[in-house]
């Protein structure tokens, strides 16, 4: 069976090279006679991937040295509990931005530990927008500010990073991470679930500055302090060894690719392409405002959900697979991480057209 066209919102299209290589390597991990996935954590060959993949994330990144790199599992979810759990020590404060689905869960998790205040919000007009964020609208005494840099189901991302001042910046950055240049010395923390843009489900990248370590609350469980993963290497238990392994094959990829640089680029060409076709279009359209828009969760609509469901179910036929739109939005969404190639989407903008055209016809026949 030839492979399709992956638009899932996550576990995401992986890069065909990397699975090419995994593949070739699955049985016997450099003539070690086993898998990747029976090493142990504490070898010398296991250490040698973990040691190369922070190496070239760090890279890729161009993340200082004054930051950590942690492996770690629980998925991004998870961290809605850690983040204020380990950085609510000195006031117990912490400001949020409110753009979405995961937003909310975060928010919900943070008050559990501290006086949580959400200091901008979209969420009056369905999430269709990204908020503006300035320095007067922060609590100089908050521990961190909280931001979600791309939302997954609403289809809508940040265009700037808030400038926070003096508050450390935290930023769920699942779904864009390496999608594009940052300068991670704007944040305190970024985590990510790496089932989008890094790997396989599973593995849970956290990058933190060094001075946000340490101050966890005493009721903190050991897995879920960062000094935990931290002082270990990420090897205080069984970290996620295959998935970190693939991760290493993806940040190999990126860095042959040409790093990030040239990735933000051909992001950026894909999207394009599809928001084009969008805005020629006379049935399918953005809900997304133009100044808030995503390049890697792109929701679109028709006016009726009966021509949804005709479109997601045909385009299926196609080899263009979960292309339905998550329920709180409705009509289509095209996720378009890195792995998904520009040929992807141009197939994905074709079935469009003749959808559209068909359907014209079908209509002015009656």
């Amino acid at each position: 069976m030839e492979r399709i066209f992956n638009f899932s919102a996550g576990p995401s299209m992986l890069p065909l090279q990397v699975l090419e290589k995994a593949g070739q390597e699955l049985v016997n991990y450099r003539n070690s006679g086993m898998s990747v996935m029976e090493l142990s954590h504490r070898s010398n060959l296991f250490t040698d991937i973990i040691t190369e993949a922070e190496q070239l994330l760090r890279e890729l990144m161009a993340i200082p040295d004054s930051y950590k790199v942690l492996f770690i599992q629980g998925g991004a979810s998870q961290q809605f509990a850690m983040v204020p759990m380990n950085l609510l020590g000195k006031n117990g404060k912490a400001d949020y931005v409110n753009t979405g689905s995961w937003s909310k869960k975060a928010i919900k998790e943070a008050k559990k530990f501290g006086d949580i205040r959400v200091i901008a919000t979209s969420e009056e007009a369905n999430f269709t927008y990204i908020p503006e964020v300035d320095r007067t609208m922060i609590d100089p005494e908050a521990d961190y500010v909280h931001i979600t840099t791309n939302n997954t189901i609403e289809g809508t991302a940040y265009q700037a990073i808030p400038d926070t001042g003096n508050v450390p910046l935290v930023a769920d950055m699942s779904s864009n991470i390496l999608s594009d240049e940052i300068d991670v010395s704007k944040f305190g923390l970024i985590y990510a679930g790496a089932q989008k843009n890094i790997g396989p489900a599973g593995l849970t990248v956290v990058i933190i500055r060094e001075d946000l370590i340490g101050g966890a609350q005493e009721t903190c469980p050991t897995m879920l302090d960062y000094k935990t993963h931290s002082e270990s290497g990420s090897l205080y238990n069984t970290p996620p060894t295959y998935g970190i392994y693939m991760a290493k094959l993806v940040f190999e990829w990126l860095k042959d690719l040409g790093g990030l640089k040239e990735m933000g680029k051909i992001n950026r060409e894909k999207a394009k392409k599809l928001y084009d076709a969008l805005e020629e279009s006379s049935m399918f359209s953005s809900p997304v405002r133009k100044d808030s828009r995503s390049l890697m969760n792109i929701p679109f609509v028709s006016d009726s959900p009966d021509l949804d469901a005709a479109f997601v179910k045909e385009a299926k036929t196609k080899g263009l697979e979960t292309l339905k739109g998550h329920r709180s939005v409705g009509g289509m969404r095209a996720s378009i991480y890195n792995a998904m190639p520009v040929e992807g989407v141009q197939s994905l903008v074709t079935f469009m057209s003749d959808f559209e055209n068909y359907n014209k016809q079908k209509e002015e026949s009656k």
